[in-house]
């Protein structure tokens, strides 16, 4: 439903005032006018009024969540899962501990969207280089570069799924071996167009161990606490899954 009503500017947020999505006021109506966001589906907004926003509220909401899931993918890899409470979560993103709970209902819920989360991006990214690439070896190329942003990009992350794992619940375990079992696949698939014939197990078993070569970058990449400047892992580790990937193998004697 869209309500219209005359343009108004918007009222100064006061000193010290919390977040305007931690405001009990933020669920109230706001001016797409002023942010630019677009009427509803199925909606038609007038010149000059405002419409109440269903996207406003739900992307300040969506940016908080994603701050909470940065705070803890950087906590959890440094203390661990079990030495991290929600009000350290909180302090991290910048919230109070019990706004965490409009969020999360819990810290074990945090765990499960945090590795939920990236399962999903990965599945989706290398579905989306697959489906974008013709080429056999340029898909593989594509495939082992966006594993290696990610490598790169979310060493924590790594650092947790290894760890923290065990923490989850069975069913959200299942969800992300689901998930990661899925993208797998998808290098299965690249690698068995380069490699006709070869059995899927033994494909398999060469992106296992690719992931394990390039997801040791949370631990390669550090020297005394330092990280090393991805320009600098970036080309090595690229090159060495590539020549695992797709180095012929003698038959057995």
């Amino acid at each position: 439903m869209t309500i219209s009503r005359p343009a108004q500017p918007a009222k100064p947020t006061p000193p010290g005032a919390p977040p305007a999505a931690d405001r009990p006021e933020a669920a109230g109506p706001a001016a797409d006018a002023a942010t630019g966001a677009q009427a509803a589906p199925g909606t038609q907004a007038t010149p000059g009024t405002q419409t109440v926003p269903g996207t406003q509220r739900s992307q300040a909401k969506e940016i908080r969540r994603q701050a909470l899931l940065n705070a803890a993918a950087s906590l959890f890899a440094v203390d661990g899962y079990n030495k991290v409470s929600l009000e350290d979560l909180g302090a991290a993103a910048g919230v109070s501990g019990p706004a965490v709970y409009r969020h999360f209902p819990g810290k074990q819920a945090v765990l499960a969207d945090l590795l939920l989360t990236v399962s999903r991006e990965l599945l989706e990214g290398g579905r989306r280089v697959t489906a974008e690439t013709a080429d056999p070896f340029e898909a593989l190329r594509k495939l082992v570069r966006f594993q290696v942003d990610f490598a790169l990009g979310k060493p924590d992350v790594i650092r947790v799924q290894d760890r923290d794992f065990s923490n989850l619940t069975p069913q959200h375990q299942s969800e992300v071996r689901t998930l990661q079992r899925s993208y797998v696949e998808i290098w299965v698939e690249a690698l068995s167009r380069l490699h006709p014939g070869v059995d899927a197990a033994d494909l398999r078993m060469r992106a296992h161990a690719t992931f394990g070569l390039i997801n040791s970058t949370p631990h390669s990449v550090r020297n005394h606490g330092r990280r090393i400047a991805p320009r600098t892992a970036r080309p090595l580790l690229e090159s060495m899954a590539l020549a695992a990937l797709t180095v012929d193998v003698p038959p057995a004697s």
